[in-house]
């Protein structure tokens, strides 16, 4: 189905329309304003699905016993070493 509506645009955006449908982009105005929105949806679903992802990994790792940490001193103890023997540093 198709709803007809009326927008309002700013001269630069309505310049933007107007050069993507002039270099043959798009069909029209619409399709611009279209896609646009379908590319909005699209980035919306992807940040969702990552920050579901991501608080995952944080639920999973709130899970972990500390008897599992790894100690922070043995971690950077490799990097510190390189650091302080590093000529250019």
């Amino acid at each position: 189905m198709t709803v007809k509506m009326t927008l309002s645009f700013t001269d630069r955006h309505h310049r933007y329309l107007s050069e993507k449908v002039g270099q043959g982009v798009f069909d029209t105005r619409s399709a611009v304003v279209a896609a646009a929105i379908e590319q909005m949806m699209q980035d919306e679903t992807e940040r969702n699905l990552a920050l579901s992802a991501l608080a995952e990994g944080i639920r999973m790792r709130m899970q972990t016993p500390r008897s599992e940490f790894v100690d922070k001193d043995h971690v950077f103890s490799t990097a510190r070493a390189t650091i302080r023997t590093d000529p250019k540093t």
